[in-house]
Parts: structure tokens; sequence; C-alpha cells
């Protein structure tokens, strides 16, 4: 598949997989709301693999193996809020922000699942002119 769309496809479903643990970590979030000194995280992976991206695109030689290797290489980071809670638990979720966190990963998650949708769609109805 990567001979057809490069590496577009690879790339989707790496970030899909980041989406994803973004949204377990947040429900998990939620899911702890009411536990005492529970400290609220978070996941990180755009600015690795914008980073490595980067870096692979400005190799020489087999670019395209470069990029592949780089997304491959590229992954996410967990981290715990360490903010002061202005609750007497020691607890620092604050629902509202998750709430909206989880629904802007849900949006991102859709976006990349339509792209590669339409990227299937365009194969397939060029696949029936033959």
């Amino acid at each position: 598949m990567s001979g057809i769309y490069g590496n577009g496809v690879s790339l989707s479903e790496k970030v899909l997989d980041y989406l994803w643990a973004r949204q377990e970590v947040t429900l998990n979030n939620i899911a702890n709301d009411d536990t005492p000194g529970f400290k609220s995280q978070y996941v990180t992976f755009e600015a690795e693999m914008q980073k490595r991206l980067s870096d692979a695109s400005a190799s020489f030689g087999r670019p395209r193996q470069a990029v592949a290797d780089a997304i491959d290489a590229s992954g996410m980071n967990l981290h715990t809020t360490r903010s002061e809670s202005t609750r007497l638990d020691g607890n620092n979720v604050d629902v509202d922000q998750e709430q909206i966190d989880l629904v802007r990963t849900a949006y991102e998650y859709q976006y990349v699942l339509n792209s590669i949708n339409n990227d299937f769609t365009r194969l397939k109805n060029a696949a029936r002119t033959f």
C-alpha cells in the first residue's frame, strides 16, 4: 500500500493509534474525578512526530524510506499534570476541560479516519475504470 500512497496510510494509522490512546487517558481522568489524590494525565505525540518527520525529509538518499522509518520510530509521551489542586482531596481533574479535550480528540480522530476512507474510495474508483 505504501507504493500507492507513499507513507500516508502508515502515518494516518500511527496518528489514529495516538488519538485513541489520548481518548483512553482522557476517559481515565474523567473516571477518576472522585478519586482522592488522583493527578490528571495527558498524551502528546505531535512535537516528536513533527521533529522526526522534518529530520527524515531533510535526509539524502532514500527519503521515502527515511520518512517511513521516522513514522515507525515516533512515539507518544504520557505526562502527569502536577499542578496544584484547588480541591481538598488533592485531585486536580477538571472535568469540563477533560470533556473539551475528549470532544476535540474525537473530531481529530474522525477527520483522520475520513481522510483514509477518502483515499481508499479514490483507489476503488480508479480500479473500477480498468
